[in-house]
């Protein structure tokens, strides 16, 4: 999947989702809130294996910029101020293609930890 490259990088005008068309032909409509809550960034995936943060609250997250970095990458701005994640071309087409699991395998971990998507903080 390293020759993954894309054609159009849109945001959508309600600034919650971000479409990805790759050069062999596949589109993808990703939702602001599985972007941020997925993020690759060391703050939400941790800084090694098992470290990863199950982030509550960001159901109406919205995507405020997309940078490029160098010819790999964009590196994705969120109105919470959350902007640290640089996804690689790979990394949007494993989300195009496997973000209904993922986001699955995050709303799971949201209940077993008594979280929500639309609350910040874990109830006390």
């Amino acid at each position: 999947m390293s020759g993954v490259w894309p054609t159009e990088l849109r945001v959508s005008k309600d600034r919650q989702t971000l479409t990805v068309r790759f050069d062999d032909g596949p589109a993808f409509a990703l939702p602001a809130e599985m972007l941020r809550v997925l993020s690759p960034s060391a703050e939400v995936q941790g800084h090694g294996p098992g470290q990863g943060v199950t982030v509550p609250g960001k159901r109406n997250v919205q995507i405020i910029s997309v940078q490029p970095t160098g010819n790999y990458a964009v590196r994705i701005g969120f109105d919470d101020m959350h902007q640290s994640g640089i996804y690689t071309w790979p990394y949007l087409r494993e989300l195009g293609e496997k973000g209904a699991s993922l986001f699955a395998d995050y709303e799971a971990a949201l209940a077993a930890k008594g979280m929500s998507r639309d609350v910040a903080e874990k109830p006390r």
